[in-house]
């Protein structure tokens, strides 16, 4: 139990490193919470059960491949300081992947979502609770700073020093 306990930790200890030091994993993750959010906190879209098993995939696709790709760069960065085609090659690949999931799971999301109707109730509630919409713009700029603040650990020779 305790090699159980100090795995899921070791894998916790991964996952922050992502969100703290990957811009791209917390674009992610600001864009699953504001479609989650808009889908169930607010119930302006009419979503299956399926559809939603659907989107919550796709994230998940998306933000574990996002680790991986870090898993790649920092391996690949750790193996050679200098350029590589070989090295190149594999850091693109794995962003490749990153891309190709994200760009299908945004496409997926659109034909879920497109609802006009629940885009214009949606506007109608930002109209009518302006205390709504200054809350929705104080969350945005919240994700905007969380989004570019600098990455907390560098590379691994910064890692080392703390």
């Amino acid at each position: 139990m305790k090699e159980l306990i100090k795995g899921f930790s070791y894998a916790g200890k991964g996952i922050f490193f992502c969100f703290a030091n990957e811009r791209n994993m917390r674009i992610h993750l600001c864009f699953t919470a504001y479609m989650f959010g808009f889908l169930k906190v607010f119930d302006f879209f009419e979503v299956s059960n399926a559809e939603i098993a659907v989107l919550l995939g796709l994230c998940a696709l998306v933000l574990s491949l996002e680790a991986v790709n870090t898993a790649i760069e920092r391996t690949v960065d750790l193996v050679t300081t200098e350029y590589k085609p070989l090295a190149r090659i594999a850091k693109d690949s794995a962003a490749g992947a990153v891309l190709i999931a994200a760009v299908f799971s945004v496409i997926a999301g659109i034909v879920i979502m497109y609802q006009p109707e629940a885009f214009r109730a949606m506007f109608a509630y930002y109209r009518t609770h302006l205390y709504m919409l200054v809350i929705l713009i104080i969350s945005l700029v919240l994700s905007l700073l969380f989004i570019f603040l600098p990455p907390i650990i560098k590379n691994r020779k910064t890692a080392e020093k703390k």
